[in-house]
């Protein structure tokens, strides 16, 4: 038996057990919400169980008390197949008046979310994503983001990560079975992934069955456009330039709430600040899947297709970073943006915590050029922030993907490996 892996998320889901009666769990498939659960949890139902799944269905609709009989906090995987689960669930929340004594997991948001409008006060929800590389043993977590936050004079660590270990654990992903397997087998986790969400994980999102070859074709896209802001048009555009493809606007915008709502891609919102000048802000999202194994699986990329490919390493890197500062960000009580404005002004993260706090960070493969350029453009940003109406931020950060070392620099932006980084 594989011994289990601690994830941040254990941590998060022991404090909201705390607080509401009920945790919802949420994120794509295989990235470890069942295992996760089961660490805390005092019994299981196995809804999609092969051999009671049926039974279980029956049962959720004659007398679906008896479904949530059981030590506390009990977990039941894949509750959105039952809807009068979801009913039963909350009156037992409000009946027993206690914390902790449910966990429900799933791999798609249901499509009938009524209990997001009904579950204030009994139900806390908790994003799970595929693994950071800290998580994976990757990392070597010298240098911690909580403590940047708090601004050291001076940061240490050691990267053991080369370009050809971050290509292959960007293709190999953050997937939990993976993570102990041998490379040629760790590989095949993504594709099968992707091969799943193609041919049949997408249709049971919305219940609309779509054709494989499409969803291949748009993820494609998506891919080579990751990292950006670009609309739904300009996804067509792009599809109807590199793909003989037919499809519509509609079609670009109901595949991608697809992808979101079994938690395939997740978009990066803007960051708004208080500036001094008057420069406008772009507000769009920025595209990005859950895990860059997604990505190079829809580009049919392998380790060494992305060496070959500095470009597309580049936007794989940055989708990996922007997963691990998503998880790391999470434990912090805090949420992950972007900024952009009308002069061309980017800066690839915010992390932007609940009391207010806030840190910049440039993402870059790596090389002295391209940390400048980050540091320049980290330094610009901070420049234009009205600290009379904000605080200032509490770090700026180039996140690298290679370079020897985490360290300060004398103008007191951190360099920091993502091999290096933890939450």
């Amino acid at each position: 038996m594989k011994q289990y892996k601690p994830r941040i998320a254990d941590r998060i889901l022991a404090k909201k057990l705390k607080r509401k009666g009920a945790v919802v769990i949420e994120g794509p498939k295989w990235c470890g919400k069942t295992t996760t659960a089961e660490q805390i949890s005092g019994s299981v139902l196995y809804m999609s169980h092969p051999g009671s799944a049926k039974q279980n269905l029956t049962l959720s609709e004659i007398d679906p008390g008896l479904l949530l009989e059981g030590e506390t906090p009990r977990l039941i995987d894949e509750w959105q197949t039952a809807p009068k689960l979801r009913d039963a669930v909350r009156s037992a929340v409000d009946r027993r008046g206690e914390t902790g004594q449910f966990i429900l997991t799933g791999s798609a948001v249901p499509v009938d979310d009524l209990i997001f409008h009904t579950g204030t006060g009994r139900f806390s929800w908790l994003l799970m994503r595929p693994m950071t590389l800290y998580e994976s043993g990757d990392s070597s977590g010298d240098v911690s983001l909580k403590e940047l936050f708090e601004t050291p004079s001076k940061i240490s660590g050691k990267n053991m990560l080369s370009l050809k270990d971050l290509a292959f654990l960007i293709c190999r992903g953050g997937w939990p079975g993976a993570c102990d397997m041998d490379k040629e087998t760790a590989l095949m986790q993504a594709a099968d992934y992707f091969d799943a969400v193609v041919r049949s994980d997408i249709s049971r999102a919305d219940g609309v069955t779509k054709n494989p070859e499409r969803v291949r074709r748009l993820m494609r896209s998506y891919a080579r456009n990751t990292g950006s802001g670009i609309s739904a048009s300009g996804i067509r555009d792009d599809l109807s330039v590199n793909e003989s493809s037919g499809f519509s606007e509609s079609s670009v915008y109901s595949y991608i709430n697809a992808l979101k709502k079994i938690f395939v891609v997740e978009e990066l919102p803007a960051w708004n600040p208080n500036l001094r000048s008057k420069t406008a802000v772009r507000s769009s999202d920025t595209r990005y899947f859950t895990d860059p194994s997604i990505g190079a699986a829809a580009l049919g990329c392998g380790p060494d297709d992305l060496i070959a490919d500095m470009k597309t390493f580049g936007l794989m890197f940055e989708t990996l970073c922007i997963r691990d500062l998503r998880v790391f960000a999470d434990a912090l009580d805090g949420s992950v943006y972007h900024y952009r404005d009308k002069n061309g002004l980017e800066c690839d993260a915010v992390i932007h915590l609940r009391n207010g706090s806030y840190g910049l960070v440039e993402i870059k493969t790596g090389g002295e050029t391209a940390v400048e350029h980050g540091a320049s453009t980290l330094k610009k940003l901070s420049g234009l922030i009205d600290t009379d109406k904000m605080k200032a931020p509490s770090f700026l950060m180039v996140l690298t993907g290679v370079g020897d070392f985490a360290y300060r620099r004398a103008d007191g932006i951190y360099v920091v490996p993502a091999g290096c980084l933890k939450d």
